[in-house]
C-alpha cells in the first residue's frame, strides 16, 4: 500500500482481468449496496492483502474477510460469487480475525477449478465498505484490462477526511423548516438523512426547535441529535409539524440542507401505514377489503372462530458472559457485518422486483444496524464483561425500552424493526437450537410472521383452528402441510400482520379462508352466523366421515377414485384413516428438504415403505424428485436461469444429476409388495423422457432379480404433453393432471403473483380443453387421474369428473367431503353442458355457469370443513 497524508492506494490482491463493480453479475455489488470499488476475475489462485491493516471478519465458509487499516477505511474480499455456497471447500484460509498483515501477505489459497464448478462465477470484488472519510477516485483501469499481482489498483484520498478537519471550524450553515412528513421521521427518512451527510461530506445535526418564531432566535432549541445515528433522531420523536433547525458544517453545507430540506418538507407519496396485506383472488375480482379486515391468500380453505396468538420465536440463545474484549468486540463485529451484507442483499432484491417500500425498510434497518450509538452501547457491556450476544441484547432492548418510554405511538411502532435487527444479530452468534413453540389455546388462530415446514408440523399436534401468515406462497411447503391436515390458512398477509393485531384483542376472531379475509374483531352477530356455519359443517363432516370408506359411485353409476395428496408416512396415515382409495401424489422432495445431504437409498426405502404399509396394499403413486433452480437444495447447487420455472427441473433433472434418480429408483424398487407402488416423472415434455426413465427402471429391476415391476407414469404439467397425450399415454401405465402448473404455464401467469393469483383459474376454457385433450388421448390407453389443487375444489372436482377423469387426489382432510359430493353427482348431465362451459369467455363465466347448474341439480359439494372437530 502506497499511503500518504491525502491518498491511499489499494493493490491488486491477485493476478487478473479487471471487472467494473456495476458489471459484476450479482445486484448486491453491481448496484453497490455494499459499497463502492472494483473486481477482478483472478488468473491465480491465492487472494493477498491490498494494504497494510487488521482483519476484522472472516467468514465462517472463508468465502471473504474484511480489512481495517490504521486510517478507518474497511475493505471487503470477496472470492467469488456464490461461494458461500460451497461451505468453504476448495478455500483454505491463511489468516484469522485479530491478525495483522501488511500488503502482499497471502490472506488465503483456493482452487479455482472447484470453485469453478460449484459456484456462479470466480469474479473476486474488493469493495470498500467504510470509507472512514476517504473518498475513492474514478479507477483509471478499463473493463478487461489485466493487471499483475500487487499493481496499483484504486486510489482514495482524503477529501472527506479535509472536510471533516474543517467541519470543526469549518463553513457552517442551518435551516429551519416544518416537518410535513405525515408518519413524522421515522426509519427510512432518517435513514435518508444519513445518507445524504455522508453524500455530501457534511456533519449534518437536527434539532427540535421549542423556540420557533421567537426573539431569543432558538434560545428554545433542543440539544439536537447527528445525522449519524438513527436512535438519537428517532428518539427526538419529531412528528408531523414540528418545527426543526438543522444544522450543517462542511464545504458542501448549502446543498446538504437543500437535499434535507427537499426531504423532510416534501410529503411522501405513501405514508407507510401498518401495511395492508397483498392483493387477494376476491379484490382481483372487484371485491375490496372491508373495514375490521385483513386480507391474505388461501393456501389452505376453510372456516375457523378461535382466540388469536401471536407467535413471535424467543430470542436465540446467546452466552450472558463474555471472554473479554479482545474476543467479543470482533466477534460483534462480524455479526453485524453478516446480517448487514445480508440486508443490503434483500434490498437490492426489493428494489429488482420493483418493491420499493420493502427496499426502503430494508435500507432503513441497514442504517439503524450501522447506528454507532448502538454499536457503542453494545461495546460497553462488553467492556463489562457480557458476551456478544448479550451485549446486543441488552443494548436494543434498552433503546426500545426508551422508544417505548417516549408515548408516541410512530417511535413504539419502531420497536418491531429494532426487535429483528436483535433477533438477526443474535441469530449469527447463537449456536444454540431455537426453543420450541408456546402452548396453544383450544381454537387457536395462530399468527406468525412466517412458519418452517417443521414449526408447522408441531403447530399441528396442537390442534390450532387456523394459521394467518405475514410471508409464504399459497404452494409453498407449508401450505401444501396445512392443506393435508385441513387446518385453514392464510399466507402473503403483509409485513405488518402481527403489528396491526397487537392492539387488536380478540376473545373470538374469524378467520374466513374461503374468502381470503381474517376478521380479528368480530361483531356479535358476525360470530353468531359463523357458529352456526361451523355447526352446520360439523354435521356435514360427521355424515361424510361415516361413508368415506365406502366407494365414490357418482348418480349416473360412475365409481370415481378418491386418493390423497401427501409428503411422507405420517400423512399416509392420516389418508387411510380419512378413508382414501389410496396416494395420488406423494411428495418426495419433502425427504430432500432441510438436509445437507441427499437422503441415502435406505432413509428412502424406509419412508416409502412406511407409506406403503400404511395404505395395506391400496396404490400409492410417488412423484420422483421434483425440484428445481426455483427451489434449491443446499447440496444440489443449480446455476440461477432468468426463468427457473422454465429451467431445469423435475424430468430434466436427471440428465445433469443422474446419480439422484439412480439412488431414488434403487430405493423405490426395494419396497413391497412392488405392485402397489407407482412411480410418477414430473414435468414430463415428450414421451421421450419417460422411455428413458422406464428403460432404467428395467435395468435396475433386472439386475436386483426382481419378477415385479411398478407402474410408471408422467405428470401432465404442460400444455405439450397434453396435447401430445396420446403418444405419452403409448408409454406410460397412468397419467396425472398437475393442474397448479398446467395453469400457470397455459395462461403464462405466476400463481404465486397475488396480482394475478385471481385469474389463474383451472376453470380457465383453455385450461379446461387442454385437460379434455389428455382424457381423449389417453382413452383406452390408460387411466387419468388429477393431483393438483383442482381435485379439492368445489366447483372444479365436479367438472373434471364430468370431463372424464378416473381419479382425484386431494388432501387427507378433504377425502371424506370429496366423496360425498361426488355421491351427489349426475356426471353424465354435467358432461352434456360440457360444449358450451367450454365455449364461455373467462374462468368467471365458467365459474357463475357452473356454480348456477350445480345449484339447480342439488349437486353442490360440501363446502369446506375445517373445524379441530372436522380434522382427521
Amino acid at each position: 500500500m502506497s499511503e500518504s497524508s491525502q491518498t491511499l492506494t489499494l493493490l491488486a490482491p491477485v493476478a487478473g482481468l479487471v471487472v467494473p463493480l456495476a458489471a459484476v453479475p450479482d445486484p448486491v455489488f453491481a448496484g453497490q449496496a455494499l459499497g463502492e470499488g472494483i473486481a477482478l476475475d483472478p488468473l491465480g489462485e491465492c487472494l493477498h492483502a491490498p494494504c497494510d491493516g487488521e482483519v476484522v471478519q472472516c467468514a465462517r465458509t472463508h468465502h471473504a474477510l474484511t480489512l481495517r487499516t490504521e486510517a478507518g477505511v474497511e475493505l471487503l474480499l470477496h472470492l467469488g460469487l456464490d461461494t458461500v455456497e460451497l461451505q468453504g471447500q476448495g478455500i483454505e484460509p491463511l489468516v484469522a480475525v485479530g491478525d495483522r498483515v501488511r500488503a502482499g501477505d497471502p490472506l488465503c489459497r483456493f482452487d479455482a477449478d472447484a470453485l469453478a464448478r460449484g459456484a456462479s462465477a470466480l469474479i473476486t470484488p474488493l469493495v470498500i465498505t467504510e470509507a472512514g472519510g476517504w473518498r475513492l477516485r474514478e479507477p483509471s483501469l478499463a473493463a478487461g484490462a489485466r493487471v499483475t499481482l500487487g499493481e496499483p489498483l484504486l486510489v482514495l484520498e482524503a477529501a472527506v477526511a479535509e472536510s471533516r478537519e474543517t467541519l470543526a471550524g469549518g463553513p457552517e450553515a442551518d435551516r429551519r423548516l416544518t416537518l410535513a412528513l405525515a408518519a413524522g421521521l421515522h426509519a427510512r427518512p432518517a435513514a435518508r438523512l444519513r445518507a445524504i451527510a455522508r453524500e455530501h461530506g457534511v456533519a449534518l445535526s437536527v434539532h427540535l426547535d421549542h423556540g420557533a418564531g421567537e426573539s431569543d432566535g432558538g434560545s428554545g432549541e433542543s440539544p439536537g441529535a447527528s445525522a449519524d445515528s438513527l436512535s438519537a433522531l428517532m428518539n427526538l420523536g419529531l412528528t408531523e409539524g414540528a418545527a426543526l433547525r438543522l444544522t450543517a458544517r462542511g464545504e458542501r453545507a448549502e446543498a446538504a440542507l437543500d437535499a434535507a430540506e427537499a426531504l423532510l418538507t416534501t410529503p411522501e407519496a405513501e405514508a407507510h401505514p401498518a401495511p395492508q396485506p397483498q392483493a387477494t383472488p376476491n379484490e382481483a375480482l372487484g371485491e375490496g377489503v372491508e373495514e375490521g379486515e385483513l386480507a391474505g391468500l388461501v393456501a389452505s380453505p376453510g372456516l375457523a372462530l378461535g382466540p388469536l396468538v401471536a407467535y413471535r420465536p424467543p430470542l436465540p440463545a446467546v452466552p450472558h458472559d463474555g471472554e473479554g474484549e479482545a474476543v467479543e468486540a470482533p466477534r460483534l463485529t462480524q455479526a453485524l457485518t453478516r446480517v448487514g451484507e445480508a440486508l443490503a442483499r434483500d434490498e437490492a432484491e426489493a428494489t429488482r422486483a420493483g418493491q420499493t417500500a420493502e427496499a426502503e425498510i430494508f435500507a432503513a434497518h441497514g442504517a439503524w444496524l450501522a447506528d454507532p450509538d448502538l454499536a457503542a452501547a453494545a461495546e460497553e457491556r462488553i467492556r463489562d464483561g457480557r458476551g456478544a450476544g448479550q451485549a446486543w441484547r441488552e443494548a436494543l432492548d434498552a433503546e426500545a425500552e426508551r422508544l417505548t418510554a417516549t408515548g408516541n405511538a410512530l417511535l413504539a411502532a419502531r420497536v418491531a424493526d429494532l426487535r429483528d435487527l436483535q433477533r438477526r444479530v443474535m441469530t449469527e452468534l447463537s449456536d444454540a437450537a431455537v426453543p420450541g413453540l408456546p402452548e396453544l389455546p383450544e381454537n387457536a388462530l395462530l399468527v406468525a410472521e412466517e412458519l418452517t415446514p417443521s414449526e408447522l408440523v408441531a403447530v399441528a399436534a396442537r390442534r390450532p383452528a387456523g394459521l394467518c401468515l405475514a410471508g409464504g406462497g399459497t404452494t409453498s411447503h407449508v401450505a401444501i402441510l396445512a392443506r393435508a391436515r385441513g387446518i385453514p390458512c392464510l399466507v402473503a398477509m403483509g409485513p405488518g400482520l402481527l403489528a396491526a393485531l397487537d392492539n387488536t384483542p380478540s376473545e373470538a376472531a374469524i378467520l374466513d379462508a374461503e374468502r381470503g379475509r381474517l376478521v380479528p374483531a368480530p361483531s356479535e352477530a358476525q360470530v353468531v352466523e359463523v357458529t352456526a356455519r361451523l355447526e352446520a359443517r360439523r354435521r356435514e363432516a360427521e355424515a361424510a366421515r361415516a361413508a368415506a370408506f365406502e366407494p365414490a359411485i357418482t348418480q349416473d353409476g360412475r365409481e370415481v377414485e378418491v386418493c390423497a395428496n401427501i409428503g411422507g408416512a405420517e400423512e399416509a396415515r392420516l389418508a387411510a384413516e380419512a378413508g382414501a382409495d389410496g396416494v395420488g401424489l406423494l411428495r418426495s422432495e419433502f425427504l430432500f428438504l432441510e438436509r445437507d445431504s441427499a437422503p441415502d437409498e435406505a432413509t428412502q426405502r424406509d419412508e416409502y415403505q412406511a407409506a406403503l404399509a400404511a395404505l395395506n396394499g391400496k396404490p400409492v403413486i410417488i412423484r420422483t424428485l421434483d425440484i428445481g433452480a426455483d427451489k434449491q437444495l443446499p447440496y444440489l447447487r443449480l446455476p440461477a436461469v432468468p426463468n427457473p420455472a422454465l429451467g431445469v427441473r423435475g424430468a430434466r433433472l436427471w440428465a445433469s444429476h443422474p446419480e439422484l434418480l439412480e439412488t431414488q429408483l434403487r430405493a423405490l424398487l426395494g419396497v413391497t409388495p412392488l405392485d402397489a407402488l407407482h412411480i410418477m416423472l414430473p414435468m414430463v415434455s415428450e414421451a421421450g423422457e419417460l422411455r428413458q426413465v422406464r428403460q432404467r427402471l428395467e435395468a435396475i429391476a433386472s439386475e436386483l432379480g426382481l419378477a415385479a415391476r411398478p407402474r410408471l407414469g408422467a405428470m401432465i404439467e404442460v400444455p405439450s404433453a397434453a396435447l401430445c397425450a396420446a403418444s405419452l399415454a403409448a408409454e406410460a401405465d397412468f397419467l396425472s393432471i398437475g393442474t397448479n402448473d398446467l395453469t400457470q404455464y397455459t395462461l403464462a401467469m405466476d400463481r404465486e403473483d397475488p396480482a394475478l393469483t385471481a385469474r389463474a383459474d383451472v376453470l380457465h376454457p383453455a385450461v379446461l380443453r387442454l385437460i379434455q385433450a389428455t382424457v381423449a388421448g389417453a382413452k383406452g390407453r390408460c387411466p387419468v387421474g388429477v393431483c393438483g389443487a383442482a381435485a379439492g375444489d368445489d366447483l372444479a372436482a365436479p367438472l373434471l369428473v364430468a370431463l372424464g377423469v378416473d381419479e382425484l387426489s386431494v388432501e387427507p382432510a378433504r377425502v371424506p367431503a370429496v366423496k360425498a359430493a361426488l355421491r351427489r353427482l349426475d356426471a353424465a348431465a354435467l358432461a352434456a353442458e360440457l360444449p358450451e362451459l367450454l365455449a364461455l369467455p373467462d374462468a368467471a363465466a365458467v365459474r357463475e355457469r357452473l356454480a348456477a347448474w350445480l345449484a339447480r341439480t342439488d349437486a353442490t359439494p360440501d363446502t369446506t370443513t375445517t373445524t379441530t372437530l372436522e380434522r382427521c
